[in-house]
């Protein structure tokens, strides 16, 4: 907190808790993440604006910017342990991501756009986080080569 300026006191004038500190970081994180793929997805129909939003997440750059990356990746293990309103919110934000991909998977089906939508956002998520783990950058390069290209051929 001292490297932010902020007192313990004057941390709790902004937030009443935490876990209101890392509701509103996650909704804000998630809000610029979502912006980003909408966009994306904007300049591309189909298969080929799901194609660039998947190249675009699992990307080497989203590896090497956790502090202003998808906050699933970054805090996904304080979100597990976090209270109520707060893994509410990071439901909420998890429909948002879902929704977005299943409009450009472009399955046979409709109903299979979200569970195919479902399986790439964790896929893609688990890809960024474990690339992040590994000590071997030659290993944390294949983890996001592996994961683009399966969920491209989704």
């Amino acid at each position: 907190m001292s490297e932010a300026g902020l007192t313990h006191g004057g941390f709790y004038r902004h937030f009443e808790s935490k876990n209101q500190l890392l509701t509103e970081a996650f909704e804000l994180g998630l809000s610029s993440v979502v912006d980003s793929l909408s966009e994306l997805a904007r300049k591309a129909d189909g298969k080929a604006g799901f194609a660039s939003m998947v190249n675009s997440y699992v990307s080497k750059a989203h590896r090497d910017n956790a502090a202003g990356g998808c906050p699933f990746a970054g805090m996904g293990s304080e979100l597990a342990r976090a209270d109520e309103l707060t893994r509410e919110a990071a439901t909420l934000g998890l429909e948002r991501m879902v929704e977005i991909l299943a409009k450009h998977i472009g399955s046979d089906e409709a109903k299979d756009d979200t569970s195919h939508a479902m399986f790439a956002l964790s896929a893609m998520v688990g890809a960024i986080t474990l690339s992040r783990i590994v000590s071997d950058p030659k290993t944390s390069d294949a983890l996001l080569k592996t994961v683009k290209r399966h969920l491209v051929e989704l």
